[in-house]
């Protein structure tokens, strides 16, 4: 038999082979002719090989059900394998026919299930880093080990390096048996490898705009500099996409609206270092040419025209196009002149009709719509503050015409509160166009207004103690109230605070205080009330002759309303209080050692705050200017002074004092902000003959956080110095200025915007001195510091704040006072 004759009769019996396939049933077998499919009515499914499944879960993964038709041969057999298989719960998957009776068949599934995962573990990386990963890779004890989980840990483990700059990152996955707990252990070794480093950004093709700017505008992509501190220059792929775009909007923005990157690529210098190509087709540059409106009948042309701010001529900008029509957060945009005059139909949309060369002329259309009315306006998300305290702050009521602006200004409103996550304050319009009206639901989110207080500071010799609670949404009315205590009565605004402060035996002073913020509930005008007292001795009984003690207690009420003019950002105040001092043998601090002093003064405050927030301020202003004044007796009673002992003279105290206080934030990037500050105050007199008073002077230097002031002495901040020493002296103690200046500049950048941890740094340079007569004062003559600083605010205990200055100048006869210093601050800002 030749080699011809041969091959047909192989293939006739490898074919033979391939139609009759036995199906095992019991000790029998049975043929089925795979050339002929029959349909068969699936009588029941067993399912072989689980350990860790439910039978009946995986006749629901295979798609198969008792009582369906299938053909055999046929496709629903082929279905149900692979929708097991996608599982990848399974290594080993078959399907046989266990019985067939007549054109009942009954299946058994048999699986072998893949070996399950016990434990797992990270080698090469420190635990924070494998924690990270851990949350990212979301693997658990119990999961199938496959090639899916392998790839999964590898891509993931890569990627969470490569976004750090370790581009060379190498994952290693060991597998073993645990046979402890009957599974696979993993042992994932990282090795990441040197941060890499982008060394050079090499622009081509930008003949108009120079590498620099260009560079500039990549915010993180940088290269390697020494002299970078806030930005590196590591390469992360998905800010590279930013900043490629950035380029363009910075081409756009000078003109070339049709630039382009051409492509880019990156290679390795070195094994640390890579080098950035950048290829640029800048285009033609582009002007704005002419401008029409259509549509517009509230407005005219020339009205329009000068909110838009953009001329014939002007080189054509499709970001500043685009910011004056719907958003321009530093002035007034077409947009908002409609929608703060009711127009929530408005829409505009700016048309390129033709370019003539260079030129784009625009032809803006306007839908202006009709006026709409608010309808309703409600709350969402508050659950301990009362909806009247945040109505009554919201300037958007039922019946009036849709604001923007008044939007804008309730939600500043609420911000400065502080029972509310400013980040998360937002507002939802319900417009009904068919009717004209729209329905306003703010949305706010409760945080945590109340604090403690525990501070701690450095006065007469000896460390002062700080206790104190605030609470800030207080409510008075919930006090008797059944269930009103949650834990506390809160919710209607008020203010209630306690103080204590203390340094054992010698000093201990107490105050408490209440405001109610809407005196009446109708308008906003404040009532104000607080109390003190506060005695210090020398440390002996009361029963021995060296015993000495000075004692203070004081009351003082207030009153506050808000303005409407010049603007209604501003507020009015007057205060009036009473201080009784009575001493017994104490001769350090006062002009005379035995009697008592009375201080009856009345202050005003005018004031105006614009901030847009209460933590981290990015945009607006405060200021503040107060003049208080106590009755002049000394003119009124036609006494000699000048024979008088100093009991006598200061039995009545008599002074008028003036302050002023200016604070300016300027927004230079979303965390990144300017503060400048600038504070005078003047101690005056009535009467020459007896001279200025000793009390109420002013103490400048250090962090303002002298313990405790006997004679309502005030404490001003200026880091880099000890505190005080920027004070006039006799011969060996501080008496006080009556005259003060003070300057202060802060860049402040956000790290944390998180209400609940708000962090940010800050840098400072300030200057300022005392003198303790006008004649004296010189604004320029100061002492000047520089430094370095952090903030912390917590809802419970208020900012914290941690400094180190420098300062500059030399204090006569204090050589130690200046050079650096650290200053340290719990719930008190230094100023």
């Amino acid at each position: 038999m030749n080699f011809k004759t041969i091959v047909p009769y192989c293939l006739l019996f490898f074919c033979t082979f391939q139609l009759y396939s036995q199906i095992p049933i019991g000790v029998n077998s049975l043929l089925i002719d795979y050339t002929k499919p029959v349909k068969y009515i699936i009588g029941g499914i067993t399912v072989e090989g689980t350990q860790n499944f439910d039978n009946n879960v995986i006749i629901m993964l295979s798609g198969l059900t008792v009582s369906d038709t299938i053909e055999i041969p046929g496709d629903k057999i082929t279905k149900a394998i692979d929708n097991l298989w996608r599982q990848g719960l399974f290594e080993d998957i078959k399907i046989f026919a266990s019985n067939i009776i007549n054109n009942t068949i009954f299946l058994n599934i048999y699986v072998t299930e893949r070996p399950r995962l016990s434990k797992f573990s990270f080698t090469g990386i420190r635990k924070s880093e494998a924690d990270n990963i851990r949350e990212k890779i979301n693997i658990t004890r119990g999961d199938p080990v496959n090639k899916n989980m392998f790839f999964k840990i590898e891509e993931k483990s890569k990627q969470y390096f490569i976004d750090k700059g370790f581009l060379k990152t190498e994952v290693n996955i060991k597998q073993s048996i645990d046979t402890t707990n009957n599974g696979i252990a993993l042992e994932i070794n990282i090795n990441k490898h040197s941060r890499i480093k982008i060394k050079k950004i090499n622009i081509y093709g930008n003949n108009n705009i120079d590498d620099k700017k260009i560079k500039h505008s990549l915010k993180d992509t940088k290269e390697k500099k020494f002299y970078r501190i806030f930005k590196n220059s590591r390469y992360i792929e998905e800010d590279f996409k930013k900043d490629k775009n950035n380029i363009i909007d910075l081409y756009n923005e000078s003109g070339y609206r049709d630039a382009s990157i051409i492509k880019d690529s990156i290679y390795f210098v070195s094994d640390k270092r890579i080098n950035i190509d950048i290829y640029l087709n800048e285009g033609t540059k582009y002007y704005f040419g002419d401008i029409s409106w259509t549509g517009n009948t509230k407005y005219s042309d020339e009205e329009l025209n000068d909110v838009l701010k953009i001329k014939k001529g002007d080189i054509y900008n499709q970001k500043l196009l685009e910011t004056n029509l719907y958003m321009n957060m530093e002035g007034r945009d077409i947009s908002s002149l409609y929608l703060d005059d009711g127009y929530l139909f408005f829409n505009v949309n700016p048309v390129e009709i033709s370019v003539d060369n260079d030129s784009i002329n625009l032809e803006i259309r306007i839908n202006e719509g009709k006026q709409a009315t608010i309808n309703k306006v409600s709350v969402k998300g508050n659950t301990k503050t009362n909806d009247h305290v945040i109505i009554r702050e919201i300037r958007t009521k039922p019946g009036q015409l849709f604001s923007r602006a008044d939007i804008i200004r309730t939600q500043r409103e609420l911000a400065q509160l502080r029972y509310f996550n400013a980040e998360k304050m937002d507002v939802n319009p319900i417009p009904d166009p068919v009717n004209g009206t729209v329905d306003l639901e703010y949305i706010v989110e409760e945080t945590s207004s109340d604090q403690i207080e525990l501070s701690a500071g450095w006065g007469v010799g000896t460390i002062v103690g700080t206790l104190g609670l605030s609470f800030n949404n207080f409510s008075g009315r919930n006090i008797f109230k059944k269930g009103g205590w949650k834990p506390i009565p809160s919710g209607d605004g008020q203010k209630i605070s306690i103080r204590a402060q203390s340094n054992g035996p010698t000093y201990q002073s107490f105050n408490a205080s209440f405001v109610e913020p809407w005196l009446g509930g109708k308008k906003p005008n404040s009532l104000s009330f607080s109390v003190y007292h506060s005695l210090q001795t020398n440390g002996y009984k009361k029963t021995e002759d060296n015993y000495a003690s000075i004692k203070i207690s004081g009351i003082a009420i207030g009153y506050g309303k808000r303005l409407q003019w010049p603007d209604d950002y501003f507020s009015l105040g007057a205060d009036l209080s009473y201080q009784y001092y009575q001493l017994h043998n104490y001769a350090s601090t006062f002009a005379f050692s035995e009697g008592y002093s009375n201080n009856i003064s009345a202050t005003l405050l005018l004031s105006r705050n614009s901030i847009d927030a209460p933590i981290f301020p990015r945009t607006g202003s405060e200021i503040y200017l107060s003049a208080q004044s106590t009755i002049p007796y000394s003119l009124l009673n036609n006494k000699d002074y000048s024979i008088m002992t100093a009991q006598e003279k200061y039995k009545w105290l008599e002074y008028h004092k003036w302050k002023f206080t200016t604070s300016l934030y300027t927004k230079l990037a979303d965390r990144l902000v300017i503060n400048t500050r600038v504070r005078f105050g003047f101690l005056g007199l009535f009467n020459k003959d007896l001279g200025l008073s000793p009390f109420e002077r002013f103490y400048l230097g250090g962090d303002g956080l002298s313990g405790f002031a006997l004679d309502g002495r005030e404490l001003i901040g200026l880091r880099g110095y000890s505190n005080n020493s920027v004070t006039p002296k006799n011969n060996t103690d501080y008496i006080g200025g009556t005259i003060f200046n003070k300057y202060t500049m802060e860049l402040r950048f956000l790290v944390s915007p998180n209400p609940m941890a708000t962090v940010y740094l800050l840098g400072f340079i300030e200057a300022g001195n005392t003198w303790l007569k006008f004649a004296e004062f010189n604004p320029l003559d100061v002492k000047r510091s520089f430094g370095i600083g952090v903030r912390i605010s917590l809802p419970m205990f208020g900012l914290l704040g941690l400094d180190y200055g420098y300062g500059v100048d030399q204090i006569p006869g204090l050589p130690s006072a200046n050079k650096g210093q650290f200053h340290f601050s719990i719930n008190q800002s230094i100023d």
